[in-house]
């Protein structure tokens, strides 16, 4: 409105009017033809995509506290871990790369105590990933490998968790004394009745006693989802319940390449205990302690019930690194059929009994493979040749397996083909027919990354306008598009903690929040028939855009509108071939004043789905959509 009267005063009252008529759009029609379904909507059509960026796992999902758990991967000695002298304590720290607990973690920290007393302690603290987030009656579990020297040896370690303004300890545990041998030290600790939740906090690790110490993986643990251990944030997972998700890829996008062909996601270095897990440098500039591993990315499938979609990689890394098609690339086959085989067999096989030993003896169900990932990039040309190879070796073991390729191949089969779309609103709306005629002989498609672009760290109102656009063209042609996921999922909202604009749901360590476009998805997954039926729409303009689905076993006809106009537009609903149509609906419906209003992690609930009855339907009906809003009609037709 103040928009409208900044302009009013250069085009005076009779020309405001006149802006004002205009805004008021004439009726649309919408004819939906309940007895003629055009084909079955993909089960598996809403999903999850998802890979190590904007502190999506460590930092994010992955509940880990310890930011730089292993001491190695920050750039300085004290970077994450800050040394600490109470009373008149005295000491040192330095890396030393001459010892550690596993040939992963050959290296560890030193902690040289000079002086110290259980009154006068000498440690580290840690900063945790942007605070550290201690509730009231809450125990956390943890972790340490230490050992000492013959001067250390008694030393007895402390693990605390200590507010940052007044240095109270809110809880603590201390740990058997230390022997000269490595040694894994677990604990819990439980904080108080009093207080409220915080992530003003830090943890503080600290020693007693005069001599060497060696400290190596320390790992703390706040309650997890389904008390999973080595788990995932609660908030998170139930953020992703709600989506209705009915598929997880990973490890995902540029995770799975790596810049180089060592730092790739390879498989087996990320399953067993964590004391065998190395991690390696990220692609987006930050290590990954790959305490999210393989079978964890498959537990989370577990958890909420989502089908793998597994990436294997296929040879190529984004520095423009590849493997040749042919004997160089084997190994690389073999890893794949290997991981395939972690995922799928059972006990009596190599890697399914690898699977049991990790803790979980039943083979998990598969479907999809996806070989590489956005092998466009790849100046080489060599994908062809890479994804035959893996192809061909793929389906001769596991012939069931659905294989998605990255980008078009030339003379060889392809079953998926995954597309990738990121793009403006206005250029989603233009593009909502992309599929509509596409030809149904070839591959079918999995639209593995899509996202309209608009607004940071997460997407606004106008960009969960564009999302709700697209998604209706993806729901009319859900007979080609078998999978499809948003990306990126996560986004860590502090300062350094993002490295892409426009995702899907923000958080903190303390909380979390879901962006206008995480709402436009949880409305269009969890509302979606079992078949596309026909329907036309007449009249409207560019801005209105609808899907229709039926489930003929509920007797529910679900239609979903999406009015992108500022102005309002009034539609003339006609529900034909239904012997009877309910007098009433359930309405969901997002909206918003303007394109630009959003959530935030200070404001997490400004625009949120509304959920109401709408009186007056039948076979014939009207409704008008309010300008800037998403809606999704339930109407029980018999």
């Amino acid at each position: 409105m103040m928009r409208v009267m900044k302009f009013a005063m250069g085009l005076g009252v009779a020309a405001l009017l006149s802006m004002v008529a205009a805004q008021a759009q004439g009726p649309a029609t919408l004819t939906i033809h309940a007895d003629q379904p055009l084909h079955k909507v993909s089960p598996t059509l809403y999903g999850l995509m998802t890979e190590e960026i904007n502190y999506s796992y460590d930092g994010g999902l992955y509940a880990e506290m310890v930011q730089d758990r292993t001491f190695l991967s920050a750039r300085s000695d004290t970077e994450n871990w800050i040394p600490v002298a109470m009373g008149n304590a005295r000491g040192s720290v330095a890396r030393d790369a001459s010892t550690g607990p596993s040939a992963a973690l050959p290296a560890s920290m030193k902690i040289t105590v000079e002086q110290a007393d259980k009154a006068n302690a000498f440690g580290l603290r840690n900063g945790g990933w942007w605070g550290v987030l201690v509730k009231p009656e809450t125990t956390y579990t943890g972790s340490v490998w230490a050992k000492a020297d013959k001067e250390g040896a008694g030393a007895v370690v402390k693990v605390s968790l200590v507010a940052n303004d007044t240095g109270k300890v809110l809880a603590s545990a201390t740990l058997p004394a230390l022997t000269g041998d490595w040694k894994q030290y677990s604990f819990t600790m439980k904080t108080g009745a009093s207080g409220a939740a915080s992530s003003a906090n830090q943890i503080l690790l600290t020693v007693d006693h005069p001599g060497n110490v060696w400290l190596q993986l320390l790992s703390v643990f706040p309650p997890t989802y389904k008390n999973r251990a080595n788990g995932n944030r609660i908030d998170l997972m139930e953020k992703l319940a709600a989506m209705h998700p009915a598929f997880l890829r990973f490890p995902g996008g540029n995770y799975l390449e790596g810049n180089t062909i060592p730092d790739r996601f390879d498989w087996k270095r990320t399953i067993g205990p964590l004391v065998d897990r190395p991690g390696h440098a990220s692609p987006w500039r930050y290590h990954s302690s790959d305490g999210m591993g393989l079978l964890e990315f498959l537990e989370w499938c577990e958890d909420l019930k989502m089908q793998p979609v597994l990436a294997v990689y296929a040879g190529y890394s984004l520095q423009q690194q590849f493997v040749k098609p042919g004997p160089d690339l084997v190994p690389y086959v073999q890893d794949a059929l290997d991981e395939i085989e972690y995922v799928t067999g059972d006990a009596s096989t190599k890697w399914g009994a690898e699977r049991a030993k990790d803790g979980h003896p039943a083979p998990f169900a598969l479907t999809y493979v996806e070989i590489g990932n956005e092998d466009f990039a790849d100046g080489s040309g060599s994908y062809n040749g890479r994804y035959a190879q893996l192809y061909d070796a793929i389906k001769a073991k596991y012939p069931a397996l659905q294989l998605i390729a990255t980008t078009p191949v030339k003379g060889h089969a392809m079953d998926v083909l995954d597309d990738h779309y990121y793009k403006r609103a206005e250029q989603f709306f233009g593009d909502t027919h992309h599929y509509d005629n596409a030809d149904r002989n070839g591959p079918k498609i999995f639209v593995g990354e899509w996202a309209t672009r608009e607004g940071t760290p997460t997407p606004n109102m106008g960009a969960a306008l564009g999302d709700a656009a697209w998604m209706t063209g993806m729901e009319r042609n859900s007979d080609l598009i078998v999978l499809a996921s948003y990306a990126p999922l996560f986004v860590n909202v502090n300062p350094g903690g993002m490295q892409w604009q426009s995702n899907l749901i923000g958080y903190n360590a303390a909380s979390s929040y879901g962006s206008p476009s995480y709402y436009a998805q949880v409305l269009f997954a969890g509302h979606v028939g079992t078949e596309v039926v026909a329907s036309e729409l007449k009249d409207a303009g560019d801005r209105l855009f609808y899907s229709v689905t039926r489930d003929p076993a509920k007797g529910i006809v679900t239609l979903k509108l999406v009015n992108a106009s500022s102005a309002a537009q009034e539609l003339r609903i006609s529900v034909d071939g239904t012997k009877s149509v309910g007098a009433s609906a359930k309405l969901v419906q997002l909206s918003a004043g303007s394109t630009a209003a959003t959530n935030s992690i200070f404001d997490p609930t400004r625009v949120m789905p509304v959920e109401s009855t709408v009186k007056g339907v039948g076979k014939e009906f009207t409704r008008t959509l309010p300008g800037y809003s998403i809606e999704v009609l339930e109407i029980a037709a018999q």
